[in-house]
């Protein structure tokens, strides 16, 4: 399976209204739900105005479209991360789904997965 680097910092926050989101910018994500509001983003895009904010993530996408019917993929990646204690923030999309991992760990969790035998690219 081939994993991709997203080359850019990422920033995981909250903010109060979906109004503060630069929604013309290439990548990010939004979660809402009853309870908040959250957006991953370029660190570079992230509203000046949040209600929480926490920098310094790196991620890196599964390449290729995973039909529904693939089982444990995220839950493969997740626990060979966890094994060696890097932590994960997961996001999925229709197509795939995408981990991030704090910045100083990026290089190590990628590292690992190559020797899992992950093509990274």
């Amino acid at each position: 399976m081939e994993l991709k680097k997203i080359e850019y910092k990422l920033t995981v926050c909250k903010v109060e209204d979906i109004s503060a989101i630069d929604t013309t910018a290439d990548f990010y994500f939004i979660g809402k739900t009853d309870e908040e509001l959250s957006l991953v983003c370029k660190t570079k895009d992230t509203p000046s105005k949040t209600l929480e904010r926490d920098d310094g993530w790196r991620g890196f996408r599964i390449q290729g479209i995973l039909d529904f019917s693939l089982i444990g993929i995220l839950s493969k990646l997740s626990g060979i991360l966890a094994e060696h204690k890097i932590g994960i923030f997961a996001v999925s999309t229709y197509n795939t789904d995408y981990i991030l991992v704090k910045e100083e760990n990026f290089e190590k969790a990628l590292s690992v997965l190559a020797e899992e035998g992950y093509t990274v690219v």
